[in-house]
């Protein structure tokens, strides 16, 4: 199981999703981690759930970060990121948003994706 302590794990990618509570929240992790994968879901969503799997194999086998964003919970966040379905991920490469990706995606294309921004 990762642990974080606040000197080198807070830059590295984690090796598992990690849940957003909170505009502040994902500022954060955006802003701490080089590559974020942000996935904006719903539980009552079927293609989120089978996209899933995906996202936990991207968080462990890629160096980007992967944070999940519960759109019921975070609506705000949803709104203010242009959020109009689920699953949309969102791709934040040094802080910035570069990509945005809406409905089910395969995991070869997800990790092309990351690559094409991960050092």
């Amino acid at each position: 199981m990762a642990t974080d302590t606040a000197s080198d794990a807070e830059t590295t990618a984690t090796d598992e999703p990690l849940h957003i509570d909170g505009t502040d929240h994902l500022d954060d992790v955006v802003d701490k981690h080089d590559v974020v994968l942000t996935d904006f879901y719903a539980d009552w969503c079927g293609p989120c759930q089978m996209l899933e799997p995906t996202v936990e194999t991207l968080a462990a086998e890629t160096g980007a970060t992967v944070a999940k964003v519960d759109v019921d919970a975070n609506q705000q966040l949803a709104q203010s990121y242009g959020v109009r379905g689920v699953p949309t991920l969102i791709l934040f490469a040094d802080g910035e948003q570069v990509e945005e990706v809406v409905g089910l995606e395969g995991e070869e294309a997800l990790r092309a994706l990351i690559e094409s921004y991960a050092e």
